[in-house]
């Protein structure tokens, strides 16, 4: 009985439950398709989302393969952490002009005391120049040697140019500059002739010496007077940088007047400039000119790296191979010491971390760029309107110029000098030369990059937000920008920096501009960050001295010596004028 009363429980509570599990089967039966319907939504919504949304793209891939391989991480983490903006934004300045600028101005006249050219000039003694290099590198040389003409008391022979250089100019002085307007503005200071005068009916054999580097006018007296009162004529070879840097302030000025006024292109140069200028500014109200140098020698010449992997490693060292006197450098170091042209890439980043935006128009003075398209898509992805000389001139109107590399560089000198703002990637003559000018003349802003610092900037950009990228870029180019007094007198290369022609405004500086702010101002607000990584021991003053060695500072060797492999002609001290200690010396190349 107890058992059977057992079973018929069991029995109960199994139909109970089964009548439980009935219902509930029945319940989540009824649902399903609610379930499968809204499961569907969902499915198509992500599906039409994904068709239209665009991929995420691998930032790297579209880098130039000179990209500096900056820190690999993911494509998402790139995307969220480091996207540049389409807008510069103003910062709180104005990007295109220098407020402080209206407290200078170039002054470069003699004084009473400066002695006349013709109470300083003495019979029968004529100096010719041959120069060397690009043009600007040449200009540098035209300059110094009307100074040297003053300290021999001579008469200086108009300037042979350089027609045998790698570039392959064959111009004589009077095709690139004005050479009658020449030797009138200077002929208050040194007396200039056309060519030498012929002697009973002959002409002048020169004889021909060359002086040291910087060579300073004790070392002209000492080395050339001698000569030049024995022999009446003397030719200086390879004149480039012959003249030293620092010299007494009446001869800066002498060196001013001759670069700045006396050196005047000729009006078929001079009319194609100012028409490619206002072609410029018939795009927008302001541009930009960037000199950008990133041809093959150059970078090959330079010693870097520039995160092209073997396949550059292979092509810029079969370049390197032409200069057999040339030593091995260390990649890592230059870049650290801040040696290396900064990439398009680099060029690009930069100025849009300084507040300039994507729709700026971009003048660009370049040759031939290694990686070519591929190597300047990361430049254009920045700043789309991007022109030169060749874009914005018909063939017609570049055919006067076209074949000589010193008229077309000529062009681009104009241009650069006409721009809004003047941006380099390299420290060469044409950027020096600019710079100084553009002091000189105002103190239109000129962006020299800050190499040292931006290159460890570079190295760790993928692990910042671009805001921070963007204030530390800001932070490293105080200094660099074209400011007046952002180097102090008598420091650098005096082209660049010719302070001893700059001279202040007491009567507009009395009155102040309270509302003013440049980027001098703002390096004021950055004393306290300054300091703090001064305690860290991080080097704050990144202007290079007058002593260091830079790649910038050499030009292109004579065609016969590199591309041929032939060494330095082994011409006696007699011959030179030179110590033996003096010989050899590497040929310039590269600066122009």
């Amino acid at each position: 009985m107890k058992k059977r009363k057992r079973d018929n429980t069991i029995l109960a509570g199994v139909q109970i439950l089964h009548g439980v599990l009935f219902r509930r089967h029945r319940r989540i039966h009824h649902l399903l398709p609610i379930f499968s319907a809204v499961s569907g939504g969902i499915l198509f919504l992500f599906a039409v989302l994904s068709f239209f949304s665009p991929p995420i793209t691998n930032h790297h891939h579209h880098h130039s393969p000179l990209d500096n391989k900056v820190g690999v991480q993911s494509n998402v983490e790139r995307e969220i952490g480091f996207h540049v903006p389409t807008s510069g934004g103003s910062l709180g300045l104005d990007l295109w002009s220098s407020r402080q600028s209206i407290f200078y101005y170039g002054c470069s006249n003699a004084n009473d005391e400066f002695p006349t050219a013709k109470v300083n000039t003495h019979p029968n003694r004529y100096l010719l120049i041959a120069t060397s290099g690009g043009l600007n590198q040449q200009r540098t040389g035209i300059t110094d040697a009307v100074v040297a003409a003053h300290i021999l008391n001579a008469t200086l022979v108009v300037p042979k140019l350089d027609q045998k250089s790698f570039w392959k100019d064959a111009s004589n002085f009077a095709e690139i500059f004005d050479v009658d307007w020449f030797i009138l503005y200077l002929s208050k200071d040194v007396e200039i002739i056309k060519q030498l005068p012929t002697k009973a009916g002959k002409v002048v054999t020169p004889y021909t010496m060359r002086v040291p580097r910087k060579c300073t006018p004790r070392c002209y007296q000492n080395r050339v007077l001698p000569v030049l009162n024995k022999k009446h004529a003397v030719q200086l070879t390879k004149f480039d940088y012959r003249l030293a840097n620092q010299l007494d302030t009446d001869l800066q000025k002498l060196r001013c007047r001759v670069n700045y006024h006396a050196l005047k292109f000729t009006d078929p140069i001079l009319e194609m400039g100012e028409k490619l200028i206002e072609r410029m500014r018939m795009k927008s109200k302001h541009f930009i000119a960037l000199h950008l140098r990133f041809e093959p020698d150059m970078l090959a010449f330079s010693g870097c790296n520039f995160g092209g992997g073997e396949k550059e490693r292979r092509e810029l060292g079969a370049i390197r191979k032409r200069w057999k006197t040339l030593h091995i450098k260390n990649p890592n170091k230059e870049r650290r010491q801040g040696r290396c042209p900064l990439t398009p890439e680099e060029v690009g980043l930069m100025l849009r971390a300084l507040g300039f935006g994507s729709d700026v128009h971009i003048y660009v003075a370049s040759g031939e760029v290694y990686g070519g398209e591929e190597t300047l898509a990361p430049l254009k992805e920045h700043f789309p309107n991007f022109h030169s000389k060749e874009t914005i001139a018909s063939k017609e109107e570049l055919s006067p110029f076209s074949s000589f590399s010193s008229r077309m560089a000529a062009l681009d000198f104009i241009v650069c000098d006409g721009s809004d703002v003047f941006v380099t990637n390299n420290n060469g003559n044409m950027a020096r030369m600019l710079a100084g000018r553009r002091r000189y003349f105002g103190h239109k802003p000129t962006i020299r990059p800050n190499a040292k610092k931006l290159y460890r900037l570079f190295m760790s950009r993928d692990n910042m937000t671009w805001e921070e990228f963007a204030s530390r870029v800001r932070t490293h180019q105080i200094g660099f920008m074209g400011e007046p007094n952002e180097v102090r007198p008598g420091r650098g290369e005096f082209h660049e920096n010719p302070s001893s022609c700059i001279c202040e405004n007491s009567e507009v500086k009395a009155k102040g501009d309270s509302g003013s702010q440049s980027w001098a101002i703002i390096g004021l607000k950055n004393v306290t960050e300054n300091n703090t990584r001064k305690d860290l021991g991080e080097v704050i003053d990144d202007q290079f001295t007058e002593d260091d060695q830079d790649w910038s500072d050499t030009d292109y060797v004579e065609i016969e010596s590199v591309f041929q492999g032939k060494g330095s002609s082994n011409r006696t001290d007699s011959d030179t004028g030179l110590l033996k200690s003096e010989q050899p010396e590497l040929e310039d190349m590269f600066s122009d």
